[in-house]
């Protein structure tokens, strides 16, 4: 016979007396008002694409996808049949699906997915910042049509609320009440809803235990560079300072630690990225035809660079997981060599991938020269 705890189940939650729910009598006059005042602009694209997140810890994750979808991004693969179109099982670079459904993410990791879907993510933590900047960024994102769009990083107690950290989007903002509107993504829990930003703000000071930072929020808006189409990065197994620490001290010892040529040997020999990095077509997601062409470009490309028979060589001697073209791309990543001749494309996707390790750790993701 099963025990009362593991037999109970949930459905939804009552708002606490703090929140004010959208659908409410009072809900809805403030909805009028702010709609009046032009601080609803973004509410449209974003309740158009709003759904509930799939996973209990998948906020962040449901929230992505409501933002990626509202800002128009082509995520350049099948969902479903001959549709592009972002879901959650689509969000599967900088950390793993099973990590997600084990722990949730972190806001660095969710700006990583960002970044190797097509956006570009600025984040704030909240115990860097001020009130008055959230109250801003709020605003801003509140007029906007096009973007920037606002996911909030949040502790729920911290709102009164069942729960802990949570993710949800910002869909609008009312200046006189002080409000945000939260469009909760957990909506088997609770509807979308008004709170005070200033408690909002508090809510986002709390430590995430998982990587010591407080929470915050992090702006997104369609990415200046393409979304990388040939390579994209995980943490590796080892972390990310482990795993290049032991990469750059093998670097240091075959040549000029900022030479690309210096990264191809150090990734052949130690193979230490081989669970970090994720080839194109390694998925079973079809890939749409003007990403493929993309794609063939920049191996293209990698393929008439010198440093393509170097990397042949070095694979050849020590056998890894990566063509000699991802190679190269993977050395171009992490030496940040601007003194090798490459292609437009090659570039392209070089940078795009340099931004989203630098969202998924930017104090540690750049070797130092010496």
């Amino acid at each position: 016979m099963s025990s009362p705890a593991s037999s109970a189940t949930f459905y939804r939650r009552p708002l606490p007396e703090s929140s004010v729910a959208l659908s409410s009598r009072e809900g809805r006059a403030a909805f009028r008002e702010a709609l009046d005042r032009g601080t609803m602009e973004s509410y449209f694209a974003l309740s158009e694409q709003f759904h509930t997140q799939s996973e209990p810890a998948f906020c962040g994750l449901g929230s992505l996808v409501v933002v990626l979808n509202a800002l128009a991004i082509d995520p350049g693969r099948s969902w479903k049949g001959p549709w592009r179109w972002f879901d959650e099982t689509l969000l599967d670079c900088c950390v793993s699906l099973d990590d997600v459904r084990r722990r949730g993410v972190t806001m660095r990791e969710l700006a990583c997915l960002a970044e190797c879907n097509g956006a570009d993510a600025q984040l704030t933590f909240a115990g860097n910042a001020r009130p008055d900047d959230l109250r801003k960024t709020i605003a801003e994102a509140s007029r906007a049509v096009a973007g920037p769009m606002l996911i909030a990083a949040y502790d729920r107690s911290g709102l009164e609320q069942a729960g802990a950290g949570h993710f949800s989007p910002i869909a609008g903002w009312h200046e006189e009440r002080g409000w945000a509107l939260v469009l909760d993504v957990a909506r088997f829990k609770y509807p979308p809803h008004w709170v005070e930003i200033d408690r909002l703000f508090s809510a986002m000071t709390s430590t995430d235990p998982s990587d010591g930072t407080t929470r915050g929020w992090i702006q997104i808006r369609p990415g200046r560079t393409a979304s990388p189409v040939v390579l994209s990065m995980r943490a590796p197994a080892a972390g990310w300072h482990d795993a290049l620490a032991a990469l750059r001290a093998n670097a240091l010892t075959l040549g000029p630690i900022q030479s690309a040529r210096t990264w191809i040997a150090a990734v052949a020999d130690t193979r230490v990225l081989n669970d970090a990095v994720v080839v194109a077509g390694e998925s079973r997601v079809e890939i749409a035809k003007e990403h493929q062409a993309r794609i063939d470009a920049v191996r293209a490309e990698a393929r008439a660079t010198a440093l393509f028979s170097f990397a042949r060589e070095r694979i050849s001697a020590v056998p890894t997981t990566l063509g000699p073209e991802d190679l190269v791309l993977l050395a171009l990543v992490l030496s940040r060599d601007r003194t090798e001749p490459v292609g437009p494309a090659l570039r392209e996707e070089a940078d795009a991938i340099i931004r989203q390790l630098d969202a998924l750790c930017p104090d540690g993701c750049t070797p130092p020269t010496r």
